[in-house]
């Protein structure tokens, strides 16, 4: 929401009708507010009226107890029993005490008012559980003794428990949850309690070094992490209903300058951890993919799943956009005898669950897509497993297109439709489909385009002055960059027909450097056309005529480029393959649009510097950072690309 000295701000220049669209504006916001607000009364009254709360220590087969937190229909009875939906956390169950209730329980409230048995439950370490936390905790797939533990084991034993103690249950067990709790509802799915009929990771925790949240093709997520493991990664010696207060002695509004004043890694533990948080002290012993890191994925264990599964994503989630994709597909590999659904949104990080899913920043999308997912398609599909309601008999994947707006259904994901085609870097700054004679020839002298990368100058990952690093970043105008002498521009002719990609995009680049390390931050951008409507739903004022949408944007660290497990150093001078992927997406370049790749360097501080030295920059010291000049190439066999899957 924008807030209000933005608001006031454009006071000074608003004529008479200007200023009656601006307090038409406010007045909507006002009314939206006062909805909300009245909407959250009436879901904690209803909860109040309808449900009874139990707290109880839930033991698990090595003795240690977690504390759960259980929402029971008063109806319940003989006559009419209900399923158990479960919520595993490692972010606290609260509020605690019997008589105090949440605001608000189940994925949604459709599900509180359809009439559910909703458990929550602190995870094995955490808030008021006992036992210790491991982050991600590896999964153990032979058992030998009640002191081999792990997350499927606690579920297990979690949902025996209340099928054994919670009466008039009906014997049917679902499990969800978003981001973290994603990851343990995807354990769910592994050696499943035969009680378990439908599991719904959502927005999972899947790979921490590959592609969510903490890393990214093996760059650190420096921004995101720091903020988020300042509390997460806090000692917790005994259990206790209060978490870790994150760090906030920033000093200042901007990251940018916040981070730049930290310096290298290793200051992070020096200046402010003193090496007593352990999660991020386990980032910094562990550079490369390694056993490490390979214990922490769910993604190989993914066979004989058993129970249906609906895995959903948001194309716009700053956070975990690689945990569905590779969840899905991970089951999707093993050919699973039960349903197997994919939903992918226009949604932020969770935002299928809360607000409506009209629109992010500037960006419209003609419905209310929340409020769709979870009548349409969220509940029909629990209810279906749990309470033997009719199928819904809904689509193999239910996908969200963005720039045409609409919900498509396809009976596999990526569509079987899509043709793999190549968006060629031109020489003159051109970006199409078709490769030039200077593309083709081979043997000719190799055409580049060059850029210095400065450490101490990084290119900014948002034009927003801000200390968190927050969403917008992820549909942000990237007309800041593209100005940038370190920022490469590749845009293509306006369309004459619209372009629909549907599935993996990756770049494939070559590069050569002057140093012996870089990252490559490539960006797939809708370039609006000039006479675009200026109709942003949070400014009346923002020019929309030229908006460069960022539609998929990775970055690859390039010492990893032959090997993850294995970094090799660049050689001065010497043309290298750097190949990577950017994760799906499912978006329409619409007619007189243009298409823009990005191509840079830095990408700062979302994520981290690289000395462009080959180095453990986890341990580098400042005198590491070097200046380097990076070329990317463009012609013969050394021809740069985006690679796309286009609908037809």
């Amino acid at each position: 929401m924008t807030n209000a000295s933005t608001l006031f701000n454009w006071l000074p220049r608003l004529t008479l009708s200007g200023f009656n669209c601006f307090i038409a504006f406010i007045l909507c916001m006002a009314v939206h507010v006062v909805s909300a607000q009245s909407s959250v009364t009436q879901d904690s009254l209803y909860i109040r009226e309808h449900y009874t709360k139990m707290e109880r220590m839930v033991p698990m087969r090595d003795g240690v107890k977690l504390f759960t937190s259980i929402y029971v229909p008063k109806n319940i009875s003989a006559e009419k029993k209900y399923p158990i939906l479960l919520n595993r956390t490692p972010y606290s169950v609260a509020p605690y005490g019997e008589e105090l209730y949440k605001l608000a329980i189940g994925p949604s409230m459709h599900f509180a008012r359809d009439g559910y048995i909703i458990v929550y439950q602190d995870v094995r370490g955490k808030y008021m559980s006992e036992g210790e936390f491991e982050a991600n905790r590896p999964f153990i797939p032979n058992k030998k003794s009640k002191s081999d533990t792990d997350e499927s084991s606690d579920i297990f034993d979690t949902i025996d428990w209340l099928l054994n103690n919670i009466g008039n249950n009906n014997g049917k067990v679902g499990t969800w949850g978003i981001s973290a709790p994603g990851f343990y509802a995807t354990m769910t799915a592994i050696d499943a309690h035969p009680a378990l009929k439908v599991a719904s990771p959502q927005a999972p925790v899947t790979d921490w070094f590959m592609g969510d949240d903490r890393h990214h093709n093996g760059a650190f997520f420096l921004m995101g992490t720091f903020a988020f493991l300042s509390s997460y990664g806090a000692p917790r010696p005994v259990p206790t209903p209060k978490g870790t207060p994150a760090f906030n002695a920033y000093g200042t509004p901007d990251s940018y300058e916040f981070y730049k004043k930290l310096g290298p890694l290793k200051n992070v533990n020096e200046k402010i951890f003193k090496n007593q948080n352990r999660i991020w002290n386990q980032m910094m012993e562990n550079e490369t993919y390694n056993d490490f890191w390979k214990a922490r994925t769910p993604v190989p264990h993914l066979k004989n799943i058993k129970p249906a599964v609906m895995v959903v994503g948001g194309w716009f989630d700053q956070e975990d956009l690689y945990g569905p994709l590779k969840t899905y597909q991970g089951i999707e590999n093993n050919k699973p005898k039960s349903p197997n659904l994919l939903v992918m949104g226009p949604w932020i990080h969770g935002g299928w669950s809360r607000g409506t899913g009209e629109s992010l920043g500037n960006i419209r999308f003609g419905a209310r897509t929340s409020e769709f997912y979870q009548k349409e398609i969220e509940l029909p599909y629990f209810n279906h497993f749990l309470k033997d309601q009719p199928d819904p008999e809904l689509p193999k994947a239910y996908i969200f297109e963005t720039g045409s707006n609409q919900w498509k259904k396809y009976d596999q994901w990526p569509p079987k439709n899509t043709v793999k085609k190549k968006l060629y870097f031109h020489p003159d700054g051109t970006l199409s489909f078709t490769p030039t004679m200077t593309t083709m020839q081979v043997g000719a002298k190799p055409a580049f385009h060059e850029y210095t990368s400065d450490p101490d100058k990084p290119v900014p990952y948002t034009s927003e002055i801000r200390i968190i690093r927050g969403s917008d970043f992820m549909y942000e105008d990237q007309r800041f960059a593209a100005t940038r002498p370190d920022v490469l521009v590749y845009e293509s002719a306006s369309l004459e027909q619209d372009v629909t990609i549907s599935g993996n995009v990756f770049a494939d680049l070559f590069i050569s450097s002057t140093g012996t390390d870089a990252d490559f931050v490539v960006k797939l951008i809708d370039v609006y056309p000039g006479d675009a409507p200026n109709d942003s739903p949070i400014n009346p004022n923002m020019k929309m005529g030229g908006f460069q949408l960022l539609v998929r944007g990775e970055v690859m660290r390039s010492k990893f480029r032959n090997s993850f497990s294995k970094p090799e150093p660049l050689v001065p001078g010497k043309i290298e393959h750097v190949k990577f992927d950017m994760q799906d997406a499912a978006h329409c370049f619409k007619k007189g649009h243009k298409i823009m790749v990005q191509v840079q360097s830095s990408w700062f501080p979302l994520v981290d510097r690289n000395p462009q030295q080959f180095v453990n920059i986890y341990k580098a010291s400042e005198k590491d950072f070097k200046k380097a000049n990076h070329r990317i190439y463009l012609s013969g066999s050394s021809s740069s690309y985006v690679g796309v899957r286009v609908l037809e």
